[in-house]
């Protein structure tokens, strides 16, 4: 398997690269991207937007609009901060934004648990069907459905 070893910040650490990630693409961290990346960065499982609009909405003490919570959702997949898990319609924080490769999820079907692999030999392989094909890919989406190693247990 040709994977590659990141550094994976968490806490404060994963927050200032999240930053560090969005306003080198030109964006503004705001408080509220910040509130919506920390509040997506403490899931253990992928979370909605209504997850993370709720969870923010408590915390703000006033109600968040879950269509806000998408748009800045969109604007992280966008700028490499989170990973939207396609069959969950639900997001992950990206543990090493300031890396750029394709990811392969595996997703429990039993507790939801997400786990995020790199493979690039696959992930290349992907694309380079895609491409045979005649088609330009933009980022591969692979995820494997089955159970966990803990559900399996």
């Amino acid at each position: 398997m040709h994977s590659h070893d990141h550094h994976e910040p968490q806490g404060d650490d994963l927050t200032t690269a999240a930053r560090k990630t969005l306003e080198q693409a030109g964006e503004q961290w705001t408080a509220m991207r910040e509130r919506i990346f920390q509040t997506l960065a403490g899931f253990e499982k992928p979370a909605s937007a209504y997850d993370i609009a709720e969870a923010v909405s408590k915390s703000e003490g006033r109600r968040i609009a879950a269509n806000s919570v998408y748009r800045i959702l969109d604007l992280f997949v966008q700028a490499n901060l989170a990973r939207r898990v396609e069959s969950a319609n639900a997001y992950v924080a990206n543990s090493h934004p300031g890396c750029l490769h394709d990811c392969i999820f595996l997703v429990c079907d039993l507790c939801g648990q997400t786990t995020h692999i790199d493979d690039d030999k696959i992930t290349g392989s992907v694309r380079s069907a895609a491409t045979d094909s005649g088609f330009s890919p933009t980022r591969p989406v692979i995820e494997v459905r089955g159970t966990c190693a803990d559900c399996t247990a």
